[in-house]
């Protein structure tokens, strides 16, 4: 191993990456800092190993790069990049090829299945560092939307470096708020950077309906629905909140109800 560089252009030689690992495996994190330490102008800035930790030290530590597992026990590595957003690029690291399609539809730097070479880990880092110098590869919008597009029996929610993981079944209603959605579960608000849209796509249909443009309901927790004015109508939910509907709101409803 001795002597093995990245060979990245000297135009990006310069240009220090900050670079964060996430690996349950205590073996692949060593292999991960003793690969990276052959690498000119890269500091590893933090070692996580579960998603929880991931999440914190992305939110401390800035970094340009994540190397990311994906099968970890409690968040695994897709989750993560859920909750991270496009703050930082990702190259996944994993024993497990089946994910590598997924990897790249989410527009990862690079996939790399373990185990990897040295040189392996090193033409994906030059890859990132090209594609940070160009600003080339991040598409925020679409990454972020693609991953949350997923159907999940629970909803992730950062609060800084903090992680809450609630069951869908928790949740009574969600409400837009511009580019956030504030989403009621368990007598308490959470606030989600998500946009209404998305988070209706990833939940079921037959339980969670759009009954205004502002405005998604969970149908258990409805008790009634009541004419509040000509035209315009509220449901009312078991803790007694009332909830606006609009016209095509209340047609999805009707359906269901």
């Amino acid at each position: 191993m001795e002597g093995a560089r990245c060979l990245a252009p000297r135009t990006f030689w310069t240009m220090t990456l900050r670079v964060v690992t996430v690996d349950d495996e205590e073996l692949s994190r060593r292999v991960l800092r003793e690969y990276l330490a052959a690498c000119p102008e890269v500091t590893l800035v933090a070692e996580c190993a579960n998603g929880f930790d991931a999440v914190k030290a992305v939110s401390e530590q800035a970094p340009d790069l994540i190397i990311l597992d994906v099968q970890m026990p409690r968040l695994d590595g897709f989750e993560v990049l859920e909750l991270i957003g496009s703050s930082a690029h990702v190259i996944f690291a994993t024993a497990h090829d089946e994910y590598a399609l997924k990897a790249f539809e989410v527009h990862a730097v690079d996939y790399l299945l373990k185990p990897f070479s040295q040189e392996r880990l090193s033409e994906a880092v030059t890859r990132a560092r090209a594609r940070i110098a160009t600003g080339a590869g991040q598409t925020p919008g679409t990454l972020v939307s693609d991953v949350r597009r997923r159907q999940s029996d629970r909803l992730l929610i950062r609060d800084g470096g903090n992680v809450h993981v609630l069951p869908v079944d928790a949740l009574d209603f969600a409400q837009a708020q511009d580019d956030y959605v504030l989403l009621r579960a368990n007598g308490r608000n959470y606030l989600k950077e998500q946009t209404l849209a998305d988070l209706e796509a990833s939940l079921d249909s037959q339980r969670f309906v759009r009954i205004h443009r502002s405005y998604l309901v969970n149908l258990d927790r409805i008790t009634r629905v009541e004419l509040y004015a000509k035209d315009s109508r509220v449901v009312i939910l078991k803790d007694g909140a009332r909830l606006p509907v609009s016209r095509g709101g209340y047609s999805r409803l009707s359906e269901r109800l």
